[in-house]
């Protein structure tokens, strides 16, 4: 389990993260989402005890992560966005060196790295230097260090970044299998990949958690009426006799379709009741054949654009900020020396 209280972060007079409190249990997949900017890799990074934070706390499996750095970082498995890989090394020596890294007793490590690589699917690519490997193999090595040592809690930061769509299924299909025995959080910027992986997503806007829940809550948070769109054959007239007579339906357009003597409605419905069936069978027993029928329902995207739409601070102002907390990360992890 990770426990996040009020973490704050500062790059100089920036604030990055801003008082964020959150918890993250085992067996369930939470998922970071954000503008550019918002929070997310410094977070993660705080996390891990790659860089401290100037306020808050942050306690892995009970461990404080900077009173007790040792201890919370054998809880966790980091993946960064970009994995750190030792290009002239083979898959298995790699793996080999995070375990000795990793203080993983030596009489474990051949049989731990062996089952590592079968879970990750790259034992065929053992004896390969790392350097050879495609894009998505080498995110399969990057997740196998993770891995190294057993960790309860997985960090991913962006792991399908350049994967192809057969090499993100597969990716999707590995971390839900991982979520068995691990607590896993990641972020991405592929929203239909994190509302496909993930049971709970958190959304950042401006340092702070804007929204949280599973995609089904949030999705009923920013659309609290249901919304049906249906295309019949008829008059306008007599579709809104037909409405007029139904109970439970809120407001209502009625259209020309682009279909020729076709009608398209779009009607809401309170409280998220579904009036498919109810339509269907008013319509239908009106002499209005039904040529389509479907519930609208705004995505993960328009979730994210809608929760997220106070940041409007230009591209060129986000890229110079971006450039500046690159630049205060790097340094500050220089003066902390090698992890």
């Amino acid at each position: 389990m990770i426990q996040v209280e009020d973490l704050v972060k500062k790059y100089g007079n920036r604030t990055v993260v801003d008082g964020l409190s959150f918890s993250a249990e085992k067996g369930r997949i939470y998922g970071f989402l954000g503008p550019n900017g918002a929070g997310k890799s410094t977070t993660m990074n705080v996390m891990t005890g790659y860089i401290a934070a100037n306020g808050g706390k942050v306690t892995v499996n009970g461990h404080d992560i900077l009173k007790e750095p040792e201890a919370a970082k054998k809880c966790i498995g980091y993946l960064p966005e970009v994995p750190p890989l030792y290009t002239d090394m083979t898959v298995k020596e790699y793996l080999l060196f995070a375990a000795e890294l990793k203080k993983v007793p030596g009489k474990e490590r051949a049989a731990q790295i062996d089952d590592i690589m079968q879970k990750t699917e790259t034992a065929d690519v053992k004896d390969r230097l790392i350097r050879n490997l495609s894009k998505g193999y080498k995110q399969r090595v990057g997740l196998a260090q993770a891995l190294v040592g057993d960790p309860e809690n997985l960090i991913l930061d962006e792991p399908m970044t350049g994967l192809d769509p057969k090499q993100i299924m597969e990716m999707r299909d590995l971390i839900k299998d991982l979520a068995e025995d691990h607590t896993i959080i990641l972020s991405s910027h592929i929203l239909s990949e994190v509302s496909a992986v993930c049971d709970h997503i958190m959304i950042l806007s401006n340092g702070r958690l804007a929204a949280e829940g599973s995609p089904q809550e949030l999705q009923e948070r920013i659309q609290p009426k249901a919304v049906i769109e249906v295309v019949v054959s008829g008059t306008k007239e007599q579709a809104e006799k037909v409405l007029s007579g139904i109970d439970g339906i809120g407001s209502c357009t009625v259209e020309d379709a682009q279909e020729k003597d076709s009608i398209k409605i779009t009607a809401e419905t309170a409280g998220g009741a579904d009036m498919r069936r109810t339509l269907s069978l008013a319509l239908s027993g009106a002499g209005m054949p039904i040529l389509s029928m479907n519930r609208v329902e705004k995505s993960l995207e328009d979730i994210f654009l809608e929760i997220t739409q106070d940041e409007t601070a230009d591209a060129s102002g986000a890229a110079e900020r971006d450039e500046e907390q690159e630049t205060a990360e790097k340094e500050e992890t220089d003066d902390a020396g090698d992890l």
